[in-house]
C-alpha cells in the first residue's frame, strides 16, 4: 500500500495520518441534518463554515478549518442493487472568494485515468457538486465533477434538466487537488481510500447570485454526489434522488447549504 498525492501532473506527496484523522471527524451527522430516506422526504440542510485562515489546495486536508467544521452527514445509496456499500464523507467551506470542497470516499478499487479538463470524468471514481446559486430560481443549476488525479468537467444548465446544457461554458480558477492510498488502477490487490480538496472561485457565478460573495444566511440548492469506477461501481448522494434509474440532475431533490458566519476553527 502507499499513499500518493497529486497537485499538478509533476508534485507528489505522503499524507496517510491526515486522511485517517478527517475520517473519524468526517463521520458525524451535522445538528439538524435530515435523513433522505425518512418516509417524507424533507431535504437535508448544512451550514457552511467560514475559513478562518486560508486553504492549501494539495491534497492534504490538514488545516484546522477542514478538522474543526462539520460533515455534511451520511451519504444516501439511492440505486443500490448489489455489492459493498462504500462510505463517502464530505465537508464544505467558504470565504469571500472560493466554495471548498473536501472529502475522503472509501473505496477497495480506485481507478482513474483522465486528467484532461471535460474529458471522461465519470467513467472514473468521481464527485460531483450540484448547485442552483439562487434558491430563487431551482432550475439554473451548474455542476463540477472531478476524480482523484486531477481531471474535471464543468457544466451549466440554464434551462433546467430537461433542456440542454450551455454548449460553451467553462468554470475559471478551480483546482483540484487529491491523495489515495492504496494502488490506482490496479485491481489485484484491494485499497482504502481517495480524497480530494477544491476550490471553486465564486466570481464565476456571481451573474447567478443575488449577492457575491454570499451573504450570511443566504443559500444555495446543492447536492453532493459520488459514482463511476471500473469495479464495484455504485451510486450515492448527500440528498437522495427520486428517479427510478440513476439521475443526478433532480434540482427539486438538492440539499440546502447555508452559507453560516460561524468561522472554523474558532468563531468570534
Amino acid at each position: 500500500m502507499r499513499t500518493v498525492h497529486w497537485i499538478s501532473v509533476i508534485r507528489w506527496a505522503v499524507c496517510p495520518l491526515a486522511v485517517v484523522a478527517l475520517l473519524a471527524g468526517m463521520a458525524v451527522q451535522p445538528p439538524g441534518a435530515t435523513r433522505a430516506d425518512e418516509p417524507d422526504f424533507a431535504p437535508p440542510v448544512y451550514q457552511i463554515h467560514r475559513a478562518g485562515s486560508p486553504i492549501t489546495i494539495d491534497g492534504k486536508l490538514d488545516e484546522p478549518a477542514w478538522f474543526a467544521t462539520p460533515a455534511v452527514g451520511e451519504f444516501q445509496f439511492t440505486w443500490h442493487k448489489e455489492g459493498r456499500k462504500e462510505r463517502s464523507v464530505a465537508k464544505l467551506l467558504w470565504d469571500d472568494n472560493n466554495l471548498y470542497v473536501a472529502h475522503v470516499c472509501e473505496d477497495s478499487h480506485i481507478s482513474a485515468r483522465h486528467k484532461d479538463h471535460d474529458g471522461p470524468i465519470p467513467e472514473d471514481d468521481c464527485f460531483e457538486v450540484i448547485f442552483a446559486p439562487n434558491p430563487n430560481q431551482p432550475e439554473v443549476y451548474f455542476n463540477i465533477e472531478w476524480n482523484e488525479v486531477g481531471g474535471y468537467l464543468d457544466n451549466f444548465r440554464p434551462e433546467g434538466p430537461k433542456k440542454p446544457r450551455a454548449k460553451v461554458w467553462d468554470a475559471e480558477g478551480v483546482q483540484v487537488a487529491g491523495t489515495y492510498v492504496g494502488t490506482l488502477n490496479d485491481d489485484s490487490d484491494t485499497d482504502t481510500s481517495w480524497t480530494c480538496e477544491v476550490a471553486i472561485p465564486l466570481k464565476n457565478f456571481e451573474k447567478y447570485m443575488p449577492h457575491t460573495p454570499p451573504q450570511p444566511g443566504s443559500h444555495w440548492n446543492l447536492n453532493l454526489n459520488r459514482h463511476g469506477g471500473k469495479t464495484n461501481m455504485q451510486y450515492s448522494q448527500w440528498s437522495r434522488a427520486d428517479t427510478p434509474t440513476p439521475n443526478f440532475h433532480t434540482p427539486h431533490r438538492f440539499g440546502k447549504a447555508v452559507f453560516s458566519d460561524k468561522v472554523s476553527p474558532f468563531d468570534s
